[in-house]
């Protein structure tokens, strides 16, 4: 499913009209930075993402984006030593900020496809709320798209924390939707250390999903919701590796 076909899931708080800040075509198509709030007072600023038209994320919340990771690192043995984290989609930052926050972490890898995101970050708006996280030394951000970053080669986390798509059920481009194949899943699961924890982001909740989990070999495979003014909760699906 593309972009243009998908209704704006996460819905922005502020009903004041947006001004684009910056528009660029990425390599999946364009994506937009866009403000909402009173003209001319940053500090009450709602910084939206939009992909190909569709409204991905803004920074009106977060409490679902710092679940991902709180959910995550309750799920692995409180005595493992510096965890191993990636995060999968930087988006507005709330994750990875989240991370940052949080010393028992150890290495936190950010893979991030589209260039413009990681700008905004680095020499944007964006960096209000990333700014200390990515100055981090235990922070790494990666150019690369996130499921191939996963088949690849490479080392092994203690948590997989993602979120670069509306929810499993609702992907932001046709691509995406191979994370959630058995062969995904696998592919997840082998990056995995063991007793490793996998945590999806979703707008929605999936029971296919949870049982694609358990189909996988994933463990423990629980779901936390968070709920929202409008609508269905967002959730959090968890699973953890065999040990």
């Amino acid at each position: 499913m593309t972009l243009s076909n998908v209704p704006a899931l996460r819905n922005s708080a502020d009903g004041s009209s947006p001004v684009v800040l910056d528009r660029r075509e990425g390599p999946y198509g364009e994506v937009v930075l866009r403000r909402r709030g009173p003209h001319g007072d940053s500090s009450h600023a709602v910084y939206e993402i939009i992909a190909n038209g569709c409204f991905l994320m803004d920074t009106a919340d977060g409490r679902s984006e710092r679940l991902l990771i709180d959910a995550a690192l309750a799920a692995l043995p409180a005595d493992r030593p510096a965890p191993a984290l990636l995060i999968g989609g930087l988006g507005v930052g709330f994750s990875l900020a989240r991370a940052a926050a949080e010393p028992r972490w150890g290495r936190i890898t950010v893979v991030e496809r589209e260039p413009a995101v990681v700008d905004w970050h680095r020499s944007g708006p964006l960096g209000t709320v990333s700014a200390d996280a990515l100055a981090d030394p235990r922070t790494e951000i990666v150019l690369a798209d996130l499921v191939a970053h996963l088949r690849a080669p490479g080392p092994r986390y203690d948590a997989l924390c993602l979120d670069i798509d509306n929810g499993p059920d609702w992907t932001v481009t046709e691509d995406n939707g191979g994370l959630y194949t058995p062969a995904g899943l696998a592919a997840c699961r082998e990056r995995l250390t063991p007793g490793g924890v996998l945590a999806v982001w979703s707008a929605q909740p999936s029971p296919a999903f949870e049982q694609s989990l358990r189909n996988a070999g994933f463990a423990g495979v629980t779901t936390e919701e968070i709920s929202v003014a409008r609508g269905v909760p967002d959730v959090v699906h968890l699973g953890i590796s065999a040990a």
